[in-house]
């Protein structure tokens, strides 16, 4: 629809005001009533001498009040000079820009109206017309804690992630993480390294099969079928290349970021033991000293050994105390907490994340974070448990600020990649987290999305598109 031009825009404007000039003064109150959540008539004093509310959120807030008193008194400190500045501002026939004012409420929450105004010709009174923007700050506020409770899972991730590589990375068993797909070695520790004898650089990138002898293709080959067929296969002696011995090899499956990858633990044969003194001792010292919490069971759950962080969550001295006792006397406020974790274990092998308590003897609550694995292979079937505290959240600060919650967790990454790369990655992180907070708040309403982040609906969509959220082909909600 091509827009008027000047002249029949005015005479439209002027058509308009002669259909309007028949109201009486009731009919205008109601209209203006409708159109806004609230008006206020001011005096030439600035005080309020009449005050219609249209919206039934104004309730409690101590706007019944308002009348008789100086419209300035009504607000907070700050947004005084806004009042001042709309009163010398209003003009007959012009209206002054919106300005957002906080008024004080009983509730002990400021009360957000943006207002216009205008002076009335006859007797020179202000009317002021108002929007509650009570709903777009919760909104706000919403949105802000959101992101922060993003920021928190995402430093958890990290942290986690960094536990698991160096528990990789000093355990004494050797382990490959092979792509299901390909069969090509995506990571090796150091202890599959010096069985294998080879280079980390000259395993990683390699078919897995490609590491043993040639008489043990073939079972290797139907160990990887069984494991894509069916998720399971049976342990197998193998033989590695080179003449380096005899192994078993046991192979489970897990997922990792929408790929499927395969777990291949190497259990070296008789012929090739361990030397003297070396890893095995290291690693046992290195489990035991850890500040979190990790415990060895048998499969019934009867704790084998556990070293000092998980005593100290128990509130006992000595590993004889623990030893021989089920793992659930401690675990889980509930006995289902302990219950939904085992056989979770039990169903998939391996549990991440899960959120329960540790009672404590002598009746401590303390929030964890548990990580298991059921170990079937070998001489003797185990469960292995880590139990880490987790940090208690800092209690909300008024104005939407909160203390950072380590800053340990925030320069782990330095020296592993540069401050630049750092600052950017963690600039689109932020970026794209609150866009899908933003659309998940307004249930997709990308327009209120746009305002609700300062954007123009074009840069939020050239955002979506950089970081591939949502169907851009979609139509827009506007409801």
């Amino acid at each position: 629809m091509t827009s008027l031009a000047l002249p029949a825009a005015s005479q439209a404007l002027a058509a308009l005001q002669h259909s309007l000039d028949p109201l009486d003064a009731q009919a205008a109150g109601l209209l203006v009533a409708a159109a806004t959540d609230l008006s206020l008539v001011i005096d030439a004093d600035g005080v309020i001498r009449d005050a219609t509310f249209g919206n039934a959120d104004l309730e409690g807030e101590g706007c019944e009040t308002w009348l008789g008193r100086p419209w300035v008194d009504t607000v907070t400190v700050e947004s005084r000079p806004k009042i001042a500045a709309l009163l010398k501002d209003a003009a007959p026939g012009a209206v002054t820009r919106w300005r957002q004012v906080n008024h004080i409420s009983p509730t002990g929450t400021d009360l957000p109206v943006r207002y216009a105004a205008m002076r009335l010709a006859k007797d020179g009174q202000v009317l002021v017309l108002g929007r509650n923007l009570r709903a777009m700050a919760s909104l706000q506020r919403t949105l802000v804690e959101t992101q922060q409770a993003l920021e928190r899972d995402y430093l958890r991730m990290r942290g986690a992630e960094t536990r698991y590589r160096l528990l990789f990375q000093l355990g004494s068993e050797p382990v490959l993480v092979v792509d299901a797909g390909t069969r090509r070695v995506t990571e090796v520790n150091p202890a599959a390294a010096r069985l294998i004898g080879r280079a980390d650089k000259r395993i990683v990138g390699h078919d897995a099969v490609d590491l043993f002898d040639a008489g043990s293709l073939r079972d290797l080959e139907a160990l990887f079928a069984g494991l894509r067929a069916t998720g399971q296969a049976a342990d197998l002696e193998a033989k590695l290349g080179q003449g380096r011995g005899g192994v078993r090899v046991a192979a489970s499956l897990f997922r990792q970021e929408n790929a499927t990858s395969v777990l291949l633990r190497l259990a070296p044969g008789e012929t090739r033991n361990a030397e003297p003194g070396s890893t095995s001792a290291n690693a046992l010292d290195v489990l035991r000293s850890l500040p979190e919490g990790f415990v060895v069971t048998d499969p019934g759950r009867r704790i084998l050994t556990a070293n000092a962080a998980f005593l100290d969550l128990v509130q006992l001295a000595t590993e004889e105390q623990v030893r021989g006792q089920p793992l659930e006397r401690w675990l889980g406020r509930e006995e289902s907490e302990a219950g939904a974790l085992f056989a979770t274990l039990a169903l998939h092998g391996s549990v991440r994340h899960f959120p329960t308590h540790v009672r404590g003897t002598y009746g401590t609550l303390e929030e964890v974070e548990v990580a298991a694995v059921s170990v079937t292979g070998g001489s003797q079937p185990c469960l292995g448990f880590t139990l880490r505290a987790t940090p208690r959240r800092a209690a909300t600060v008024t104005g939407g600020r909160e203390l950072p919650r380590s800053v340990e967790q925030m320069t782990e990454l330095v020296g592993r990649v540069s401050m630049k790369t750092l600052v950017r990655e963690s600039t689109d992180l932020i970026e794209r987290l609150c866009i899908e907070a933003a659309l998940r708040i307004t249930r997709d309403n990308r327009a209120s999305a746009a305002e609700m982040l300062g954007l123009s609906r074009q840069g939020l969509y050239a955002k979506m598109r950089r970081y591939g959220i949502g169907d851009l082909d979609a139509p827009d909600d506007l409801s």
